[in-house]
């Protein structure tokens, strides 16, 4: 039995609360998540998740093995990412970016990290905020960039920038040509977003901010920025971005910007270069007000 990976769905169900959100987070299907915490436990001898028609909870004994199943999995991940450090490529540093980051925001970090390292080598690659956090932590990346809040404990974290974010509605819904939009005008349209796994403390807070408005929209996962747009442009959804560009199809309309200004903060690896991150974070400020 690979331990490690049995370890590591039993650390998403326990963290998750849910089979299906676990599974949504290791990108994988929901029954070999199912079957390979089965093994676990039979292999260990001890129930670790009462399975239940409302999720997952943890047993006693889960409980008091979570916190060592979690030192092993990060251990392993680390251990794999230090390998691969020195395979090569010394001089390059890794950045990570949100998947669903607007391009702008991506190519300010790009053009910031370039004008201070012409000299060096830097690559920037694209995930779910979960999977960021996690490959810093393992060292298959020096740094990243993600939403606030998220988990991030154990790594080292700048402050918040806020950046101004609207509300995309479809061009010819009434929300679009009201003199005073309210979030309760929504009503009707679906949030597209993306998935809840990606990253869960920041998928709670807007939901929660836009129930306290007065809406609860059934959410539409969507994975990239085009897929967004487009569930907006066909009259399906609204959706919150960052930017000013206008797009055949939709409308930007302003809406409690205090509340859903996009909060983005670099996390590191203890020992990453803070010139670099200081060039990343310096992008961010700048698109801030």
């Amino acid at each position: 039995m690979d331990l490690v990976r049995h370890l590591r769905f039993f650390v998403a169900v326990a963290e998750e609360g849910h089979f299906g959100h676990a599974a949504a987070r290791l990108q994988m299907t929901q029954p070999p998540v199912s079957q390979g915490l089965r093994r676990l436990e039979k292999e260990l001898g001890v129930e670790l998740i009462r399975r239940s028609t409302q999720g997952a909870e943890l047993t006693s004994a889960g409980r008091d093995l979570l916190p060592r199943a979690r030192v092993l999995v990060d251990d392993a991940e680390r251990f794999v990412g230090e390998a691969r450090r020195l395979r090569g490529h010394h001089d390059v540093l890794r950045c990570g970016l949100p998947s669903d980051l607007d391009p702008a925001i991506a190519a300010a970090c790009a053009v910031s990290l370039s004008r201070l390292r012409p000299d060096h080598h830097f690559r920037m690659t694209t995930a779910s905020i979960i999977d960021l956090v996690k490959d810093v932590r393992a060292g298959l990346l020096d740094c990243a960039v993600v939403e606030h809040p998220s988990v991030v404990e154990g790594l080292d974290a700048g402050p918040a920038a806020r950046i101004p974010r609207s509300f995309l509605v479809p061009a010819d819904h009434p929300v679009a040509k009201a003199k005073k939009p309210t979030v309760r005008m929504l009503d009707g349209l679906a949030c597209a977003h993306a998935p809840r796994a990606t990253n869960p403390p920041a998928f709670d807070l807007l939901i929660d901010t836009l129930h306290v408005r007065g809406l609860d929209p059934v959410v539409l996962p969507t994975h990239s920025a085009g897929e967004l747009v487009a569930a907006v442009a066909c009259g399906e959804a609204f959706a919150l971005a960052t930017g000013t560009s206008q797009v055949r199809g939709v409308k930007r309309v302003a809406m409690i910007p205090d509340d859903v200004a996009l909060r983005l903060r670099t996390v590191r690896r203890p020992g990453t270069a803070q010139p670099a991150v200081d060039a990343i974070e310096s992008a961010l400020w700048k698109l801030a007000r």
